[in-house]
């Protein structure tokens, strides 16, 4: 055991006409790659409250939208071999952004680079973090919650 314990990071599948709302990040020595809005769990906050204070940070959404799941968990872990331990938990709920305009989409986390709707067709050619996209390209809403595993970081 290292000691190291696991991060929580709540994130949200949003849908809007069909397609999936994601934001860019850019990081030195990483380049461009892709998630889900959402983000860090603090000590003796819940889930959703994490998932609405995310949302407003990253998208300005978040405060009136309602949510389905969990609909996903599954961890990303670090190498042994790799100079950075890590191990993430990722746990996923939907939302419905239909009916709104996302002209107002903007961020206050200077890690967000930008946003995109993308057509669940045209996700095998991201970086997506976690790799998610079988998942993506396929979960309907009412689907149950599926649990991924493991998903090693690149």
């Amino acid at each position: 055991m290292t000691g190291l314990e696991p991060r929580i990071r709540v994130s949200a599948l949003l849908r809007w006409e069909g397609r999936v709302l994601l934001c860019r990040h850019e990081k030195a020595g990483r380049g461009e790659y892709w998630l889900l809005p959402g983000g860090g769990v603090n000590t003796g906050e819940s889930l959703v409250d994490a998932l609405h204070r995310e949302l407003a940070e990253e998208v300005g959404e978040g405060d009136d939208l309602t949510f389905e799941g969990p609909i996903l968990v599954a961890e990303s872990i670090a190498p042994k071999r790799s100079f950075v331990s890590r191990h993430v938990v990722h746990i996923v709920f939907a939302g419905d952004l239909s009916g709104r305009s996302l002209e107002h989409v903007a961020s206050q986390d200077e890690a967000v680079a930008g946003h995109r709707l993308f057509h669940p067709d045209e996700l095998d050619g991201i970086v997506l973090h976690p790799p998610i996209q079988r998942f993506l390209q396929r979960w309907q809403p009412g689907d149950p919650a599926v649990y991924l595993g493991s998903l090693w970081a690149p």
